[in-house]
């Protein structure tokens, strides 16, 4: 019988790993920091070899202290979207990780929505035709590799689960989960399986590409990795915004989550996988025994991260989170005295879909202060959920009547309070954090 389960958590800036009882109690966590590269406007990068070695210094951390208890399973969650390539009899990576804010693909994108290609994919994926999507940084990599002298059977594409299993394991599972898999522009939502018309849109090998797996349908054993013993079942994989949906008691009608990270992720069941308001997306959430669940979902490229930019620019303690500086210093004033800040660093997603779009800070005059700068960014972030949340609730089949929250920005009560007041709803904000 499972009496303890090590959850493993690999974010944008983090790592991070717990403990828990089968009951879902944290005994023990952990973390490592991610380090994340801006090599080019739009271009975001993260090493892979860096996210494995955080994960097992966060697992590490974790359980040294958990005071001996031992994991009987693993689980994985992981931020979607990100594309690894990695080789498949050396296991080593063929180029960067291509994160979920990477914009490098948007001419590539803009190109096959011109040539109609735009209207087949949401059709069949309930996704838009954007860079933020797998698909399009996955044949970036492929065609690096392949100039680089790679052998295409030898290479290796898949989301981040994919990667840690991968890792995790030994190379002895190559598999994606379900729900990560709908993220990449190539998992037809009815099928639950890739399909070959949109493989071939995008110019991928169906054998580049890991089996399909249900959510909770097994993802082998982990291998001899120090930290953990050999022959520990790898249980279950659920992406991040996906497994924040679960967590908060996702059965209950009229319940969205909203989890606040380096971008933010609205999220809430729908009954099928059909048509979802002009800019928000169709998904699958989890794929189990009993079948898939679906979710209407509206993506916010920059939350978190746009709370550190401001916080960096204010002077802010820099071992401190942004959230955490900028709630302080907004404490001091009213309101935002007219300042507006648009955090469009690399577009604007959800339920805009404008990657033209650039950052704008407005409104300031002789007498703005840091404080309404604070203020500013905060409700920025405030602004682009009502934003989403009002998308979503438009359309047929997912009203939304409350919020949880979950994620490290909602320990600002400043934001909790400024969007429940934007939104008109309850905003209840998760007893834990790492949900």
């Amino acid at each position: 019988m499972t009496q303890h389960v090590l959850a493993v958590d690999l974010g944008t800036t983090n790592a991070k790993a717990v403990l828990t009882t089968a009951a879902g109690s944290i005994v023990a966590r952990g973390s490592c920091p991610l380090g994340i590269a801006f090599p080019a406007p739009r271009w975001v990068e993260q090493d892979a070899d860096e996210i494995w070695s955080a994960t097992l210094a966060a697992v590490w951390a974790c359980l040294a202290g958990a005071g001996g208890l031992v994991p009987d399973a693993l689980a994985v969650s992981n931020q979607r979207e990100s594309v690894v390539a990695w080789h498949r009899r050396t296991g080593a990576p063929l180029g960067p990780v291509l994160g979920w804010q990477d914009g490098r693909t948007a001419d590539t994108c803009a190109r096959l929505v011109a040539d109609g290609h735009g209207v087949t994919v949401r059709a069949r994926t309930g996704l838009a035709l954007d860079p933020m999507y797998s698909a399009p940084k996955m044949r970036w990599l492929y065609d690096a590799a392949l100039a680089a002298g790679t052998a295409p059977e030898d290479i290796c594409l898949g989301t981040v689960d994919s990667w840690l299993v991968w890792k995790l394991t030994g190379g002895e599972v190559f598999a994606t989960e379900a729900g990560n898999a709908s993220r990449t522009l190539l998992l037809d939502l009815v099928d639950l399986d890739w399909h070959p018309d949109l493989l071939a849109v995008f110019g991928l090998p169906r054998e580049a590409l890991g089996q399909v797996r249900a959510s909770d349908g097994g993802f082998g054993t982990t291998t001899d990795l120090g930290v953990l013993p050999a022959g520990l079942p790898v249980a279950a994989v659920l992406a991040d915004s996906h497994s924040a949906l679960y967590a908060h008691g996702s059965g209950v009608p009229g319940r969205a989550k909203v989890t606040y990270g380096t971008g933010s992720s609205v999220m809430i069941l729908c009954a099928a996988p059909d048509g979802a308001p002009d800019g928000i997306a169709t998904t699958l959430a989890w794929l189990t025994r009993e079948g898939p669940a679906y979710a209407r979902e509206g993506n916010i490229l920059a939350s978190g991260s746009a709370l550190d930019w401001m916080a960096t620019m204010l002077g802010g303690d820099p071992d401190l989170p942004g959230g955490a500086v900028l709630t302080e210093l907004a404490s001091q004033a009213p309101d935002s005295g007219g300042v507006v800040l648009v955090p469009a660093f690399a577009g604007l997603g959800a339920p805009h879909w404008d990657r033209a779009a650039t950052a704008v800070l407005t409104g300031m005059t002789a007498g703005t202060t840091r404080a309404h700068l604070a203020r500013a960014a905060l409700e920025a972030v405030a602004h682009q959920v009502a934003d989403v949340v009002e998308a979503i609730a438009s359309g047929p089949g997912a009203p939304i009547r409350e919020i949880v929250a979950d994620g490290g920005a909602t320990a600002s009560g400043a934001l909790m309070q400024a969007q429940a007041d934007l939104l008109g709803r309850p905003v209840r904000v998760a007893e834990a954090a790492e949900a």
